[in-house]
């Protein structure tokens, strides 16, 4: 049987310069059983070959990419070729996957990936496959594959882990995966970084810091290799100096931090209470004093927030010489809290966003307590555009974590440049996918 994998575009008109591996798609490709063909299309890259002869399409859609899964689901479909729908989107939403696909897969693919490649061989597919139990899978080790002869930036992304012990409002991983946190053997992960000859790494966690002992592990066990790596924690981080300088000393270069808000009340009520914005600054000092360089993200719109908070976060985030830092309009993804609280108090803009013609990237999803939408919009893009002028990345350099090497230096005009880039891209699109 031959399978055809896709990972679809974000939106019509958008081309990124930083596209990185689809790691779903060599994950897929690992675990399907063997005497099957299996290509893997990233729409990012490639054009859908829908002419081309498959036996079964599985499609990864995220919630922003859904419309346009359908889509290709679709035109599949009128082909004659079965399509199996899976990813965050679907998990969340499996009824309206459904209508748009022969089977759905809900939660990690792992578990069931291979029954469903057993069963669409043997013309049985199941209309809804769901893992015997929840919380997440065990990672697979990658297949990388079939990405030969892609062009993707050289940075692999590797997994540890999947789930967060955090329980944010806002948060669509603990909606998929509940509280629960799973990890690989430290082993295999080495393993594959040798595999893969990794210079620099992306742990694509979605906390790597969620078990302690087990990150205390993996840095050990990665001290000998060389690595320049990166990926997303908490800000407890900052509050273990033996934990930051081993990080530093594996190779960490820079880390992802959901700082959220400045504003106390704002993150308790979106479930960070164990977070002060008081504390923001010293902790933030700490890993600058290891030179590792910080990407914070911000989110706009709880009741807290009013139309002085962009200028207050834009100024916290040029003070502090972040590397790079969003500021994000909240955006509400089905089956989390935050979704169902925002649709019961009837302040969604749009009830599916990720279905609404006339949605932009642009847009404010919600109606927030102490502005407009139409504020709330302006605000994060201005904010961004601020952060990411040339004056703002010049007043961001001069850092102990920005100048530390010529390496780091490197890292941080590279990706200014192109999240200045993307940036523009992104305001300027006036069409979304399909």
């Amino acid at each position: 049987m031959k399978i055809t994998l896709i990972y679809p575009r974000f939106a019509k008109g958008y081309e990124s310069p930083a596209r990185m591996e689809p790691l779903v798609l060599a994950i897929l490709a690992a675990i399907t059983p063997k005497g099957h063909v299996v290509r893997a299309v990233d729409e990012r890259l490639e054009e859908i070959p829908f002419s081309e002869p498959t036996d079964l399409v599985a499609i990864s859609a995220c919630t922003f990419s859904a419309k346009r899964a359908y889509a290709i689901a679709e035109g599949y479909r009128q082909r004659g070729v079965p399509v199996v729908l899976g990813g965050f989107h679907p998990t969340l939403q499996p009824e309206e996957a459904m209508a748009h696909a022969e089977s759905v897969v809900v939660g990690d693919a792992e578990t069931t990936w291979p029954q469903v490649v057993t069963d669409a061989a043997a013309g049985r597919l199941q209309r809804l496959y769901s893992p015997a139990s929840p919380g997440p899978a065990t990672p697979a080790a990658p297949d990388r594959s079939v990405f030969r002869g892609k062009r993707y930036l050289p940075l692999r992304l590797v997994q540890f882990g999947r789930g967060c012990p955090r329980a944010c409002e806002f948060c669509s991983i603990r909606s998929f995966y509940g509280g629960s946190v799973r990890h690989r053997t430290i082993e295999s992960v080495v393993e594959e970084l040798k595999a893969c000859h990794a210079r620099r790494v992306f742990f694509v966690d979605d906390n790597l810091m969620a078990d302690q002992s087990a990150f205390r592990g993996l840095m050990e066990a990665i001290l000998p290799l060389g690595l320049r790596w990166s990926s997303q924690m908490d800000l407890n981080i900052a509050d273990n100096p033996d934990l930051l300088d081993l990080a530093r000393r594996s190779g960490c270069q820079s880390v992802i931090i959901g700082f959220e808000s400045l504003n106390d009340c704002n993150l308790r009520q979106m479930g960070k209470a164990w977070n002060h914005a008081s504390g923001f600054a010293a902790r933030l000092a700490n890993i600058r004093r290891a030179g590792i360089m910080v990407y914070g993200t911000f989110v706009f719109g709880y009741d807290g927030d009013d139309p002085g908070c962009f200028r207050r976060t834009l100024d916290f985030a040029l003070s502090q010489r972040f590397f790079i830092a969003n500021f994000n309009p909240l955006q509400p993804f089905p089956g989390t809290p935050l979704y169902e609280r925002l649709q019961d108090e009837k302040r969604l803009v749009y009830d599916r966003w990720w279905m609404e013609p006339g949605h932009r990237w642009r847009e404010a999803l919600v109606r927030p307590a102490g502005m407009t939408a139409v504020q709330l919009a302006e605000g994060c893009r201005w904010a961004r555009e601020r952060f990411h002028s040339l004056a703002g990345i010049a007043r961001r350099l001069p850092s102990r974590a920005h100048l530390g090497s010529p390496d780091n230096l490197a890292v941080y005009l590279a990706t200014n440049w192109v999240s200045r880039r993307e940036i523009r891209t992104k305001s300027s699109l006036q069409e979304d996918a399909p």
